[in-house]
């Protein structure tokens, strides 16, 4: 019986997260249509965040370890263990776009939201890994700060411990000299864990949002270690 009331509650959940979005919809259509009020993004998507995880009956705490200067831009690296790790990075204290796979581009109404919104990449494909970077460069220079998962999606075969890194987050911010802000989700996978059929379990997400890391002086695979060593120590922690 609770296997089968787990089972409802996630279905429940995809609808109220597929219902809000519509709701939200004619309200992501400002920034598409006009492009310099892309930090309505973030507003938006916190709203959206709310909606969903109130609505859903699924607890949440956010933790900032820091200050964040909203003048600034950040790349935030969160671990990516469930799919509640997408909703849960609406709670963002900086408005982000997300660096996102090219397979959301094919979900009614939100692919064309996401698509013109975010930067979508094939990691499969050389080409489309190459553009998505020049992409994640060319929003920096717009004054963007970019969501990116370190680890290309929910890979890793043994949560919580963390699947390797790719590259992209890691050169974007050396080369444009951009803060990344390591972001753990410890609990997420406990509470919608990557399974068919999905469940939900009851349970806290907690969103840590870690101070800065400067990209100053830096070489790629020394930021790498750096960032994941921040992630991998706070998920030991509380798992």
């Amino acid at each position: 019986m609770m296997k089968l009331l787990r089972i409802i509650w996630a279905h429940y959940a995809f609808f109220i997260f597929g219902a809000s979005f519509m709701a939200l919809l004619p309200f992501f259509c400002i920034p598409i249509i006009f492009p310099r009020l892309f930090k309505l993004v973030g507003v938006i998507d916190y709203v959206w965040g709310l909606l969903f995880f109130n609505l859903s009956f699924i607890r949440y705490k956010i933790i900032c370890r820091a200050k964040y200067d909203r003048k600034k831009q950040y790349i935030l690296c969160p671990n990516h263990f469930s799919y509640l790790d997408i909703p849960a990075m609406g709670f963002a204290p900086i408005s982000c776009i997300y660096v996102g796979k090219i397979a959301m581009k094919k979900i009614p109404f939100f692919g064309f939201m996401y698509s013109r919104l975010h930067i979508l990449v094939d990691r499969e494909r050389l080409k489309s890994r190459g553009v998505a970077m020049q992409a994640c460069i060319d929003a920096l220079e717009m004054g963007k700060s970019l969501i990116i998962f370190p680890e290309g999606g929910v890979v890793t075969k043994n949560p919580p411990q963390l699947a390797p890194f790719k590259d992209g987050a890691f050169r974007s911010a050396i080369e444009k000299q951009v803060p990344i802000v390591p972001v753990t989700m410890p609990h997420s996978w406990k509470i919608l864990p990557d399974k068919i059929p999905f469940r939900l379990y009851c349970g806290k997400v907690k969103i840590i949002y870690h101070e800065p890391i400067e990209t100053a002086g830096k070489e790629l695979e020394q930021l790498k270690a750096e960032v994941r060593k921040v992630m991998q120590d706070e998920l030991d922690r509380w798992n």
